[in-house]
């Protein structure tokens, strides 16, 4: 709109409450959202497609997970793992919902949602919303607060349902890798050169994936890159948060830790994008020193639609 239709600015707001909602009604709704789109299959032609199990979402990360599991080596704990660094993440922001630390036993042992996927290891239903305002060039030379560009986007998508062939399931799962690779290269940059991820993480599943999108690990090997972090952080006497350089990702705790009011966590991840690029994201010590560049990405559905924009200071 703003590059296009000639507008000056744009406030782009999303909110939603779910956290009020009855489980079940929460739930129900959940599955409609996937039942109702366009490609999802009927029961003539869901053969070769996974068996899709109530709750439709959970169930769906848990055959990704399952995948990654068997064909990349990911392991169970390194699954929970991410739950517990996003915890980490989320004790240093005074906004976000989870407070308290998580353990690695009590996040795998908490109440199976799925078979791969935990209570621990969903997103924190919430009511909340945020809002930015993206600006022209020529109304943002007028601004005199920091001024944040939009440098590069990429925007992809893939399925609803998945296979029930693993190999083909991990090859669909891939919306996240074409939309970063997109905004990469319209950025002109290469992941060496982002200070700062945020990366979506509604199961630990979808922010492995992403961590091998983005370029912070080889692919297959994205559980090996939560893993060695925990281990960090368990070395560094496991009571306290990693340095924000040591985890330059979702400094605010995302979806796992901060708040996932449904509509709303790419707002969130944007905003916490912003206050690092513009060194606000002082409170709880989660600023990092250097950062100019940043990453942001946000799914739709199981990775059924991925946007990735390119931030810079």
């Amino acid at each position: 709109m703003v590059e296009v239709e000639g507008c000056t600015a744009v406030a782009v707001v999303a909110g939603d409450s779910i956290s009020s909602i009855d489980p079940k009604e929460f739930l129900k709704r959940a599955d409609a959202s996937m039942a109702g789109s366009p490609d999802f299959p009927s029961d003539r032609d869901g053969a070769d497609l996974m068996t899709l199990r109530h709750p439709f979402i959970p169930n769906s990360y848990s055959h990704v997970s399952q995948a990654q599991i068997r064909l990349h080596g990911l392991t169970r704990d390194q699954l929970a793992m991410v739950s517990v660094l996003m915890s980490l993440q989320a004790s240093r922001h005074p906004l976000a919902l989870q407070k308290k630390i998580h353990r690695l036993d009590e996040v795998v042992q908490s109440q199976e949602i799925a078979p791969a996927v935990s209570l621990y290891e969903c997103a924190r239903k919430a009511d909340g919303a945020g809002a930015i305002i993206v600006m022209s060039e020529k109304a943002a030379r007028e601004y005199s607060g920091p001024r944040i560009r939009i440098t590069g986007a990429g925007e992809a998508s893939g399925l609803t349902v998945y296979p029930k062939d693993e190999e083909e399931t991990l090859q669909a799962a891939s919306s996240a890798k074409e939309a970063f690779r997109l905004a990469y290269h319209s950025a002109g940059l290469s992941p060496s050169e982002i200070h700062y991820f945020g990366l979506y993480d509604c199961f630990p599943i979808c922010f492995i994936r992403a961590v091998e999108a983005s370029g912070l690990s080889p692919p297959g090997r994205g559980g090996q890159w939560v893993e060695d972090r925990y281990r960090a952080f368990i070395a560094s006497g496991g009571d306290k948060p990693l340095p924000p350089e040591d985890l330059p990702v979702n400094t605010h705790g995302g979806l796992l830790g901060f708040a996932a009011p449904w509509e709303a966590p790419a707002i969130f991840s944007i905003i916490e994008a912003c206050s690092q690029l513009s060194g606000a994201a002082v409170e709880g010590g989660r600023q990092l020193q250097k950062c100019q560049r940043a990453a942001v990405y946000g799914n739709g559905g199981v990775f059924t639609h991925s946007a990735v924009a390119v931030l810079e200071f």
